[in-house]
């Protein structure tokens, strides 16, 4: 459907393809990896012609269909939800606006003449609409956003009032309900909430035609995917399989790799020091001019690349008291919405508490009670003693001033640490080199996320109070705070989205329901294995 053939491609001086070549096949629902930067929306863009290749073509069948969403959703306003997404679902959105076109027509007197002619029309419009399914549109439309957390209220309500990250759902509900011959979805799962990422998997599961997608949520794509392109220094490689089979066979590739290098390196050493051995030697001048010839023609192997990875280092805390914090009584309403109705809630050293709930359960609330960024209605948050407390939340990266850089955000939030210390600490967090000189403004979600992290674990915290703090974070990032985060010695209460993180760090589930709270003793998947469903939304 989709080919790449041999396409090279520069992006100023950083050169993104160099002769790769992939192909993107019906039925094929395929993983695209690679570092940030690696040129992953640049693939996408030349895919949907909106860049070219500098060198080779991208073919794409006569008469496919693509559809792609990414995270630019432009402007959206002046009609509802579900008029927004039904307006871009493709074919049948301009087949509908013809038959509105010649609705109108037909009650316009001066047209009165072409009448004939325009009920013929109409008549051949809406056999078209009705082949396309066209008249369960709405339904359809309403199906999709509902999958994807809307509530009825929402789908009517004017799309312009929407917060960004819905707007993004809406933009990806309008790719899905086009259901086009290719799909192709740049980081789909960014601003999902647990249900609605499950219900998306279950969504593309289903779906007949090719996709194309990147994220950065591990079990979101092991369970969709059968193939994997690689992006790896201007190649693309496919693999065969998920995710987890990916990762499996590069590593071993890099193994094996590293193996032939250090054998052709060991056998050079032993031939070089022959050669100089004998160089000065009448005698053996045919051996070393042979060896050398030999040496010559010797195609080398390379090292395997050191692909870049982010270490974080946690410091030994200081040890907290035993009851870390007590909810006593807790009420916390918004307007004519309850939240919490008398919520008694305690958490223990070294407890990790994962919380969840549907989207307005009150989660992100109850993590802004226990920082002190809330207050109750009624009742009482107790923190405990020697309590030293760290809240990572998506405002904390809002706050960060635009005008200072990296390393003048460190030093002015440690004014007491020496330069190399600092810089330690950035290197710790992905900032080597001159990235520590980047103002604030210009850094992507994901560096803003680490340099917030940075900030809080610098001085490290007994009690970490983390909401959504994997949300920008790729792959690699996400793999190396969950391995530190292992490691932590403190107490943790934390809300995810990502089954990844929430199964390898969570040792009690906190479950906010209509009827109040259920405590599950044990983690995400003991709690996964006893109730029947991944998320409280769903049942069975």
């Amino acid at each position: 459907m989709v080919r790449l053939e041999n396409i090279s491609k520069q992006n100023g001086n950083h050169l993104l393809f160099i002769e790769a070549s992939a192909a993107l096949l019906k039925g094929e629902r395929v993983g695209l990896v690679g570092p940030n930067g690696a040129g992953k929306t640049t693939l996408f863009r030349m895919i949907t012609g909106e860049e070219e290749p500098d060198e080779g073509r991208v073919a794409v069948d006569r008469g496919v269909s693509i559809g792609y969403f990414n995270q630019d959703v432009g402007e959206m306003s002046g009609h509802s939800a579900v008029v927004e997404v039904m307006n871009g679902a493709g074919a049948v959105s301009a087949v509908a606006a013809d038959l509105k076109e010649l609705e109108a027509a037909m009650a316009d007197p001066d047209r009165a003449g072409e009448m004939d002619a325009i009920i013929e029309r109409y008549g051949d419009v809406q056999a078209r609409f009705e082949e396309l399914d066209g008249y369960a549109l709405e339904a359809r439309a309403r199906e999709v956003l509902a999958g994807l957390s809307f509530s009825q209220e929402m789908m009517d309500g004017d799309v312009g009032k929407l917060s960004g990250g819905w707007k993004m759902r809406v933009a990806l509900a309008r790719i899905l309900l086009m259901r086009p011959d290719a799909m192709l979805l740049d980081e789909p799962s960014n601003h999902l909430d647990l249900e609605s990422l499950i219900w998306l998997e279950q969504f593309l599961r289903g779906y007949d035609g090719a996709l194309l997608m990147t994220s950065h949520d591990r079990e979101f794509m092991n369970r969709i995917v059968n193939k994997i392109i690689e992006i790896d220094a201007g190649s693309l490689n496919s693999y065969s399989g998920d995710y987890a089979f990916y990762a499996q066979q590069r590593e071993q590739n890099d193994k094996q790799q590293q193996a032939q290098f250090e054998r052709q390196q060991a056998m050079l050493a032993k031939e070089i020091k022959f050669i100089e051995r004998f160089k000065a030697r009448a005698s053996h001048a045919a051996q070393v001019q042979s060896r050398v010839k030999k040496l010559d023609k010797i195609d080398r192997v390379e090292p395997p690349r050191r692909r870049q990875t982010v270490q974080f280092v946690f410091q030994p805390a200081p040890r907290s008291g035993n009851d870390v914090v007590a909810l006593k009584g807790v009420h916390k309403r918004y307007g004519s919405k309850v939240i919490y109705d008398g919520l008694d809630f305690m958490i223990r050293r070294k407890e990790r508490w994962c919380v969840m709930g549907v989207n307005g359960a009150g989660k992100s609330t109850l993590l802004k009670l226990v920082a002190g960024a809330n207050e109750p209605d009624q009742g009482s948050v107790t923190i405990g003693g020697s309590v030293k407390m760290g809240y990572f939340a998506q405002h904390a990266m809002e706050t960060l001033s635009g005008d200072r850089t990296i390393f003048q955000t460190l030093e002015h939030e440690f004014p007491q640490a020496g330069q190399g210390t600092l810089r330690t600490l950035a290197g710790c967090f992905g900032f080597s080199g001159d990235d520590v000189e980047k103002k604030c403004r210009v850094l992507s979600g994901g560096e803003k996320a680490r340099l917030a992290m940075a900030l809080m674990l610098f001085d490290p915290p007994n009690f970490l109070v983390l909401d959504e703090p994997t949300n920008h974070l790729d792959m690699a990032t996400k793999d190396m705070l969950i391995a530190a985060l292992a490691q932590y010695e403190g107490t943790m209460l934390f809300v995810s989205h990502d089954r990844h993180f929430l199964a390898a760090l969570s040792n009690r589930v906190l479950e906010l329901t209509a009827d109040g709270v259920q405590v599950y003793n044990g983690g995400y998947t003991e709690y996964v294995a006893r109730t029947g469903h991944e998320a409280p939304g769903l049942h069975g």
